[in-house]
């Protein structure tokens, strides 16, 4: 396989799609290619839903969103953008999987993408970002595996246990233990500073 001249990475702010973005980011320094991380959104409820009733202040919230959660991948996975590489990141109003195959459309490109769950619900309801690339790519294809230790972390935040990315975690994260609520009172409240 010649090098690639782009490495563009689907970028969706779960676990396992920080997990590609750091093989994209190895990727680009080993060919010295450019970064295109890409996060693709559509709006609550869809296109159709959203042209039934378009709203758009609320579209560009929407957008303004979808370029901080593309960030904050950014900051979790690599705490900032890496210094060194030449970076386009890119916010796609699309689905994923057609984004990424449209955007990777040159044969000396590298998509690189999380593989993703692989329980059959999550395949059934939501399908699989990775296999439509793979199918469908006009460029060579990663499919990032999920680590056990990443499966296993998404599976306790599933359960309601905290992590840094989510709103209990947050609050607790810069806190030192002798500023954490007592067990039994509400995570949520903000403790008193006297």
């Amino acid at each position: 396989m010649a090098e690639a001249t782009r490495i563009i990475v689907g970028v969706s702010g779960s676990l396992s799609s920080l997990a590609a973005l750091h093989r994209g980011v190895a990727e680009a320094r080993r060919s010295d290619a450019l970064l295109v991380p890409v996060l693709a959104w559509v709006p609550v409820g869809g296109e159709i839903a959203y042209r039934r009733t378009p709203c758009p202040p609320l579209l560009k919230e929407w957008e303004r969103a979808a370029g901080k959660r593309l960030d904050t991948a950014f900051e979790q996975a690599l705490g900032g953008y890496p210094n060194g590489l030449r970076i386009r990141p890119l916010i796609v109003r699309a689905g994923a999987g057609q984004a990424l195959v449209r955007i990777a459309d040159r044969p000396d490109d590298l998509l690189v993408v999380s593989a993703g769950r692989r329980g059959p619900l999550t395949r059934m309801f939501h399908g699989s970002v990775a296999r439509y690339c793979l199918a469908h790519a006009k460029c060579p294809v990663i499919a990032v595996p999920p680590s056990d230790l990443l499966e296993t972390l998404e599976r306790a935040g599933r359960h309601g246990f905290p992590f840094p990315n989510t709103r209990f975690g947050a609050r607790y994260a810069t806190r030192r233990p002798d500023e954490m609520s007592p067990v039994g009172e509400d995570p949520y409240r903000p403790t008193s500073t006297s």
